[in-house]
């Protein structure tokens, strides 16, 4: 599983933090009139303890209750995280775009140049825009994976700077090269394609790098994502390889939601299911 770094994990175990939540939230149906404002503070507590020993049940039902809550809060979030940073997350100046920059319909994947899933599903992204005419997808370099991580994505980041039209066959070299991905690699695989190694340098000394990462970092931390791959197609937010089937779906609902004629034929997309991350 790809996580994010240790600064999105909890401080508390979740399973701990849900029941103590829960026992709030349980003990919170219970609600004391302004009659009883004079009753011994210890006896109502008994007396609560007592009626939730009798009834565990009544836990259950609020951790229940707590995890509705919980998934409507995020989703919530989201949505209004989509709608406020639309610009930075579909049309920022900083991102690659690959397929038609110009189609009606994009898919925004978060990735990491060691995320091995990231890696299995190249084939099929590829498999994608060639088979969709009106596919836009936009990459956002975010690597969470460690030190090699963030080096490649700082060359990726040099590389569309200065030759965006280049930048699809280095992601591809660099994404499916063996071993582990970091600034060597990564100048490996720029100079590999044709790029100068001195001006790829030279781009690299700026500090486009990392703000490109920092927006990402920031975007993914509002949308809630947790490691890569992660999607987003329209107000849909897919974290993990969830498989073909689930996100062509996705993809579809989309197109007939903006009111886009969908493309006859088949539509190969992604990974193949593996349930959520690496």
């Amino acid at each position: 599983m790809n996580h994010i770094s240790p600064i999105f994990r909890p401080l508390c175990p979740p399973a701990l933090l849900r029941l103590l939540s829960a026992c709030a939230l349980a003990l919170s149906l219970f609600s004391v009139p302004a009659s009883a404002q004079d009753v011994d503070r210890s006896e109502i507590e008994k007396i609560v303890r007592e009626y939730l020993l009798e009834n565990p049940e009544v836990i259950a039902d609020a951790l229940s209750e707590l995890e509705r809550r919980e998934k409507a809060a995020e989703e919530a979030a989201r949505l209004e995280v989509l709608s406020d940073s639309s610009g930075i997350l579909f049309d920022s100046s900083r991102q690659a775009v690959l397929g038609n920059p110009e189609g009606s319909v994009t898919l925004v994947e978060f990735f990491d140049y060691n995320c091995g899933y990231c890696k299995r599903a190249h084939a099929d992204m590829v498999r994608l825009i060639e088979e969709d005419p009106d596919l836009r997808v936009v990459l956002k370099e975010f690597p969470v994976l460690g030190q090699g991580s963030v080096e490649a994505a700082q060359v990726a980041v040099a590389v569309n700077s200065i030759a965006p039209e280049k930048y699809g066959e280095f992601h591809e070299a660099l994404l499916l090269s063996r071993g582990q991905a970091n600034r060597d690699s990564a100048l490996k695989a720029a100079t590999g394609i044709g790029i100068d190694q001195d001006e790829l340098l030279a781009a690299m000394t700026t500090d486009e790098a990392g703000q490109t990462i920092e927006e990402v970092y920031s975007l993914a931390n509002r949308l809630g994502l947790t490691g890569t791959p992660s999607y987003v197609v329209g107000d849909e937010v897919v974290m993990g390889a969830i498989g073909y089937d689930q996100l062509r779906e996705t993809r579809r609902g989309e197109e007939l939601r903006r009111g886009v004629v969908l493309v006859p034929g088949p539509i190969r997309l992604l990974e193949t299911a593996i349930p959520r991350y690496q």
